[in-house]
């Protein structure tokens, strides 16, 4: 069984950064692809940004680009998102999902189709 735990959440004013992590064992790594996701209050749980096995491919909601990078070390074993430029609106509880992928599969930014997911940290943005 393949566990996710996030960190790196926290209270920043706004246009400041934070540097999310998740460190994932349990399985090989790279075998999974992997995604971020976040939950505001009172909303529902939508996409971030997501990276296929490789780390080769990357997706991102309309509402970061350009803003967020998310990256992975298959090495280490972790999965991160980096976020800059951050909103008020950014406020939420971010979790990190994965799920096994093929190597050549498309990226997968759908909450259902991911089958694995952390406790989530909680990051919070003042204006």
């Amino acid at each position: 069984q393949v566990q996710l735990v996030e960190s790196g959440g926290g209270l920043v004013q706004a246009g400041g950064s934070l540097r999310l992590s998740c460190a994932v064992s349990g399985r090989t790594f790279s075998d999974y692809a992997m995604g971020w996701f976040r939950q505001a209050p009172g909303k529902e749980r939508e996409f971030v940004a997501a990276v296929k096995r490789s780390g080769g491919s990357y997706a991102y909601s309309d509402s970061v680009k350009g803003r967020f990078t998310i990256s992975r070390d298959n090495a280490k074993n972790t999965v991160s998102l980096q976020m800059n430029s951050l909103k008020p609106e950014d406020t939420a509880v971010y979790y990190c999902a994965a799920r096994t992928d093929g190597w050549f599969s498309p990226i997968k930014i759908r909450e259902y189709e991911y089958a694995y997911w952390g406790q989530g940290t909680q990051v919070t943005i003042s204006s």
